[in-house]
């Protein structure tokens, strides 16, 4: 720029010079016009320089007019330069920032490519974690299904080993009745021997006496023998009477001693008053006391004693049901229900359900009057259910269930009157129960505490109900059975029912056995 400025300062310069040139010489011309006649050559030359200056001075304000358009073109040129050198300058610095930027995110890309690296490691030693928590729980859920399965031989093992006691205590209390006919026996043919021998000598002395006195005889001979007055025909029939009733007795004592149950070991009644007599008090023996049996027979009536209260719904009615209020506190992952059921009816019916205003089948023990009647539907959040075989309960006997679920492992058993009788996985694994819903025994409901039918309703008696909010153990399930305390973590019992409906009564009872 201060190039192009110092140009134009010059090209000014010389321009002004030439205007004062000539300027000077029109005024010498115009003096010297008058006393320079004879000069003409000279001014003509000077007219000539003077059109000569002209010319010079037209190009040289030609090339000065070149000039000032170069110099603005070039001005133009560096004003652009200068635009494109600020526009580099501001690209340049645009692109450091972006430069620095992408390298801050690089380095954060970088720290979170670590981070993940790290959090990947981790979850991978969780992993490892969880397979090894999950094939030490799939060990112990196999050693429990283990110890379940032998829990249950032994409890068989136990009651064929009672019912073995109970047959030995009836075969001893057989062998001492034949002990004793057997004495009997012994002491009648003795008596008969003796009578025989008697009859012989007044038979031999018939001779001597006169038939009066012989008969008379004889009537002495028969009631010193006797104690009545039988004849000898008579003897003999009882004789052969006591040695087939001793065989009969003998008979059922083998078939006492190969019996294994408890049908095969009942003896049912007498044939005759006679050997009823003869089976319950034999001659010369004493009745076989109580005490004599085993400890380990069957318990006696009124050991079931954690029963606490009972539930009776006497018919099929959309208005017998009793409520729980309020019901669940907290949500649940685990749970076990367990109840003493009863029922004369044809099917189960259903004996809880548990719903929300999201779902109407959060949890349900479903039954109703239709085919197939002797299985239940184990509901746990619609349309998830499993098939629970049930007919064994259908004959107007109390029988104990016991229903285990566990969200964490996905499986569900049922027990029934100790014994495992149906066992599922892949069922319902992570869900979770929610709280605050409505609780009923009695009917399923269709809506939120309402929508019952009448053939889905549960007619019979409910005792000893009881829920947990976690998974029972196998001793635990047979210890309720059994009559024994409750394990601890009860969720909810009969106590805890708020509202009963229709003509449901609730009756308080200690032992099973005195509910009725």
């Amino acid at each position: 720029m201060r190039s192009g400025f110092g140009m134009r300062a010059a090209a000014g310069v010389v321009l002004v010079a030439l205007v004062l040139v000539g300027a000077c010489l029109r005024g010498a011309l115009m003096q010297s016009a008058g006393a320079a006649e004879p000069r003409r050559p000279f001014f003509e030359r000077l007219r000539r320089l003077e059109a000569q200056f002209r010319q010079f001075q037209e190009v040289t304000l030609m090339h000065l007019q070149e000039t000032e358009e170069n110099y603005n073109l070039s001005h133009n040129l560096h004003t652009k330069m200068d635009q494109l050198l600020q526009k580099h300058e501001s690209l340049q610095l645009v692109a450091n920032r972006s430069q620095t930027s992408t390298q801050e995110e690089l380095h954060r890309l970088q720290t979170w490519v670590k981070k993940l690296e790290r959090n990947g490691k981790k979850q991978a030693l969780r992993i490892r974690a969880l397979e090894e928590a999950w094939q030490e729980t799939r060990q112990k859920q196999q050693e429990q299904q283990l110890e379940s399965h032998l829990s249950n031989l032994t409890q068989e093992l136990e009651s064929h080993r009672e019912d073995f006691q109970d047959v030995a205590v009836r075969q001893q209390s057989l062998q001492k009745t034949l002990q004793n006919l057997q004495d009997a026996l012994r002491s009648q043919g003795s008596k008969l021997v003796s009578i025989e021998r008697r009859l012989k000598s007044l038979k031999q002395k018939e001779a001597l006496t006169s038939p009066w006195t012989a008969a008379h005889h004889l009537e002495k001979a028969s009631q010193a023998a006797g104690g009545q007055s039988p004849t000898l025909k008579k003897l003999h029939a009882k004789h052969h009477q006591m040695e087939g009733r001793l065989k009969a007795l003998a008979e059922r004592g083998s078939l006492l001693g190969q019996a294994a149950s408890p049908q095969q070991v009942d003896p049912g009644p007498a044939s005759s008053p006679e050997q009823q007599t003869l089976a319950e008090q034999p001659p010369g023996s004493n009745k076989v006391p109580a005490e004599e049996k085993p400890p380990g027979g069957p318990r006696k009536p009124g050991t079931r004693c954690n029963v606490g209260a009972m539930l009776v719904f006497p018919n099929a009615s959309t208005e017998n049901f009793a409520a729980f209020q309020p019901s669940l506190q907290t949500s649940l992952l685990e749970l076990s229900l367990c109840s003493w059921v009863r029922t004369s009816a044809r099917y189960l019916g259903t004996i809880l359900s548990y719903a929300t205003e999201e779902n109407d089948n959060k949890l349900v023990l479903h039954g109703r009057d239709a085919a197939p009647r002797n299985s239940i539907h184990f509901v746990i959040g619609d349309p998830a259910f499993r098939e629970l075989p049930v007919g064994a309960i259908l004959d107007g006997r109390w029988h104990h269930v016991c229903i285990i679920w566990s969200s964490l492992q996905g499986r569900y058993w049922f027990y029934l009157d100790r014994r495992l009788a149906s066992v599922g996985s892949n069922f319902r694994k992570g869900y979770e129960i929610p709280p605050q819903g409505s609780l009923l025994l009695g009917q399923e409901q269709d809506t939120l505490g309402g929508g019952f039918e009448s053939s889905e309703s549960f007619v019979g008696l409910l005792a000893g109900f009881a829920m947990w909010g976690r998974v029972l153990l196998p001793g635990e399930v047979s210890s309720i059975a059994l009559g024994e305390s409750l394990p601890h973590g009860t969720v909810l019992t009969l106590a805890n029912i708020s509202m009963i409906n229709g003509s449901v009564q609730k009756v308080d009872c200690i032992c099973l056995e005195h509910c009725l």
